[in-house]
């Protein structure tokens, strides 16, 4: 029997995505949210604009924890690309019309390109620029040399590329609060914590 959108949805553990791949969502979801905030906050204000703001000390931990949450969502990125290429994709509960299907397909492998993109384009911009590579307390290999011109390039297409990634996140979430809330086909639910 093949359900439709006004019926209940099928559930069951098949309709979910390996708890792995959820956690991983969800942590690189929260570290996302601070990097394209505490990057567009820099940006907007640069160095000397930021240390009037908020102090050299808070201006230096806002660089040093952007750079770290950068460092952190390329690891996660490519464990969740490895958890999604082992554990696969969940069946929906509710089949999904071509359209929605095809537009989500987009957005995903477009935040998957784009969420590996930013923190290796953020890490050459640093080091071309001759700026530290932080992760925490430790820095790591800058991978190229300095050139001030090659830095900038880099700090502006990782810039665009934030700006992608806010844009596709806010559609990505649209698309989730409308399966959640109108729709009511289950979804939400194949990435949810609380499903094991």
């Amino acid at each position: 029997m093949v359900n439709h959108p006004h019926q209940p949805p099928v559930d069951g553990p098949l309709n979910h995505y390996a708890y792995v791949h959820r956690l991983l969502h969800w942590l690189i979801a929260v570290l996302v949210l601070y990097s394209l905030t505490s990057g567009m906050t820099l940006g907007s204000l640069g160095f000397e604009g930021s240390v009037d703001t908020f102090g050299r000390t808070a201006t230096d931990t806002i660089y040093t924890l952007h750079k770290t949450s950068g460092v952190l969502i390329l690891v996660l990125m490519v464990l969740r690309l490895v958890s999604r290429l082992t554990n696969g994709k969940p069946p929906y509960a509710v089949p999904l019309p071509t359209l929605h299907r095809l537009a989500s397909t987009l957005v995903h492998a477009l935040l998957y390109v784009l969420l590996l993109a930013m923190p290796v384009l953020g890490w050459l911009a640093t080091a071309a620029g001759d700026f530290p590579v932080q992760f925490f307390a430790w820095n790591l290999p800058g991978l190229i040399g300095v050139d001030e011109a090659l830095s900038e390039t880099l700090f502006v297409w990782h810039g665009r590329v934030g700006v992608l990634i806010l844009l596709l996140a806010a559609l990505h979430i649209a698309a989730a609060l409308y399966h959640w809330l109108i729709r009511k086909d289950g979804v939400m639910a194949r990435m949810s914590l609380f499903r094991h």
